[in-house]
């Protein structure tokens, strides 16, 4: 993988001395998670997905769950200490994340936001989420995923 292909998140992990392995396949929009976890070989248990939600205006939260579940909002507002947080528009991902949908990375944002991961990432050898492009995941030790991204484990789902 040449310096130009590596996403954001990568250059962050690469800048922290951070080991992880990329793994590339066909670049599909329209697949699921549970999908991608079968192209990767993987337990879907082991592949995260990162959501981005809003409570009060202009606060921004950050969940990084497993692909096979769905995230609890009601769980999510009280780990985030709000009322109630509700899924952003698809289309202000991009702009408040720098990440387009499908290939959103909890690691390289363009600004930090408060940000949890479920409680079951603690008990993995290694965790896959997004490495910030469609078609594109990394591979890492969950202890270094929860440290380089500020995750607090919650009970999200």
């Amino acid at each position: 993988m040449g310096k130009q292909d590596k996403t954001n998140c990568m250059r962050v992990l690469d800048s922290k001395k951070i080991a992880y392995t990329p793994h590339l396949y066909e670049a599909d929009p329209t697949l699921t998670g549970e999908q991608i976890a079968g192209i990767l070989n993987e337990a879907p248990d082991q592949v995260f997905k990162t959501l981005v939600t809003i409570g009060k205006p202009q606060k921004y939260y950050v969940f990084v769950i497993p692909v096979n579940t769905e995230l609890n909002l009601k769980k999510a507002a009280a780990a985030a200490g709000e009322k109630s947080v509700s899924m952003i528009p698809q289309r202000d991902l991009l702009p408040l994340t720098g990440y387009v949908h499908g290939g959103c990375s909890p690691i390289g944002m363009k600004k930090r936001f408060p940000s949890f991961i479920h409680g079951s990432a603690s008990g993995l050898s290694r965790i896959f989420v997004s490495a910030g492009r469609v078609g594109c995941q990394v591979e890492l030790a969950p202890e270094d995923l929860i440290r380089i991204a500020e995750l607090k484990p919650a009970d999200l789902v």
